[in-house]
């Protein structure tokens, strides 16, 4: 299973959209996605399973990572709910964002290992993961893909995302917007989230 959370990214993030930045230091961003020369932000297919399972395994614990099935099932149901950032020429994968769409209001544990939860029409984006292959770090790239997913998630008309971080995180994710709505019901890996949710303006 794979919580809302944002593993430690290079960036910054742990993975789920939780921040390692003090809220001190924390700039509003807009979701404007300028993707770097040699760069490009693609959706996923199945033959991406064998690298965003090691990146995805890199990124968080054991506890909060989703398995290899569950990423499998997800690209099968939902590859359009991936957002990869890849390096032109080999196609490596630099960070990654994903989650489904939903008529449900909250991120619930159910929907990390439940793919066939995924409504293309839902009014809300979930998102369960966000990743930084470990090379890449500290470099903004988790940042940029989540602008997009934001982005996109306007442009597809949803009301909005939703996930949840860490308290560490809550800052991190306050700048994109979103605003914690407290301790999440989800107990995924036995920690304590926040929920989170950032609500799209017609």
């Amino acid at each position: 299973m794979t919580m809302m959370t944002t593993h430690e990214g290079t960036d910054g993030t742990d993975g789920a959209g939780r921040s390692a930045v003090s809220s001190a230091s924390i700039k509003p961003v807009s979701d404007a996605c300028d993707v770097p020369t040699g760069m490009t932000v693609r959706h996923a297919a199945t033959a991406d399973l064998d690298a965003l399972d090691a990146i995805e395994s890199a990124c968080f614990p054991d506890a909060e990572a989703a398995s290899r099935e569950s990423l499998r099932a997800r690209l099968a149901s939902y590859p359009e709910g991936f957002w990869l950032l890849t390096r032109d020429g080999d196609g490596g994968i630099v960070a990654f964002v994903n989650g489904f769409a939903t008529d449900r209001p909250d991120l619930t544990d159910d929907m990390y290992d439940d793919a066939a939860q995924h409504d293309p029409h839902g009014a809300w984006q979930m998102i369960f993961g966000v990743d930084t292959a470990p090379a890449f770090r500290h470099r903004g790239f988790a940042s940029l893909v989540m602008r997009r997913v934001i982005a996109d998630s306007r442009a597809a008309g949803r009301k909005g995302l939703v996930l949840t971080c860490k308290d560490r995180l809550v800052g991190f994710y306050a700048r994109f917007g979103f605003v914690d709505e407290g301790i999440s019901e989800s107990t995924h890996g036995d920690v304590v989230w926040h929920q989170m949710r950032l609500t799209l303006k017609k």
